[in-house]
């Protein structure tokens, strides 16, 4: 994919619909980013729903970065004719976190495998054409807590590199959770071990 270890391609929002039309069945493609599966059932009731003559809502999705985990559906077609397909198009577009669903409203005509794989293929195709993608940069969080007296020390090494402050507890002792990117996490450890009255730790 040629992107940096610690980035990934995701989409920016969901995709309008795109139609494919195949001897008179009609296939509606939609993509969606995801953040967990829990969200994918709701959007497939909802399609169930928008789409009342529908026969088959047929999906796939991916989470995950550096490990990744996926589903397909082919929702009552012929086995592996249609999540499958759709699964194919978004590791072929390099995306993660993304739903890409078609849903079918039969026509009359049988496709047979065939012609099921490429309208599914074809439909998810061109709802990823559609749709917009980003690159995000993969973030990890880590705790520092340090003396108040040490603040402008540990403000120093969070503004030079660009670290983003999530959260902050002022009491006696001072503790702030910072994200980095995730292939700097090594060296802002070794900058604020660096300071002897600083202790950091993962989350």
């Amino acid at each position: 994919m040629g992107f940096e270890a610690d980035t990934y391609r995701t989409l920016a929002k969901p995709s309008e619909e795109i139609l494919l039309k195949e001897r008179k069945s009609k296939f509606y493609g939609h993509a969606y980013p995801i953040q967990s599966e829990e969200v994918v059932k709701p959007i497939i009731e909802m399609l169930r729903k928008q789409y009342a003559n529908a026969g088959h809502v047929c999906y796939a999705w991916q989470l995950g970065i550096e490990q990744t985990t996926y589903r397909v559906s082919d929702d009552g077609e012929p086995n592996n004719s249609a999540g499958m397909p759709i699964y194919g198009q978004i590791k072929a577009f390099g995306l993660t976190n993304v739903l890409v669903t078609v849903t079918r409203v039969f026509g009359g005509t049988k496709l047979g495998v065939g012609g099921l794989i490429q309208a599914y293929k074809t439909a998810a195709q061109m709802a990823l054409e559609n749709s917009e993608t980003v690159v995000k940069t993969l973030e990890t969080s880590l705790r520092i807590t340090f003396a108040y007296s040490d603040m402008e020390k540990v403000m120093r090494i969070v503004k030079k590199h660009g670290l983003g402050l999530v959260s902050q507890k002022m009491e006696l002792d001072c503790e702030f959770e910072i994200s980095c990117r995730k292939k700097m996490e090594e060296k802002v450890v070794q900058l604020f071990n660096a300071l002897p009255s600083i202790s950091i730790h993962g989350k």
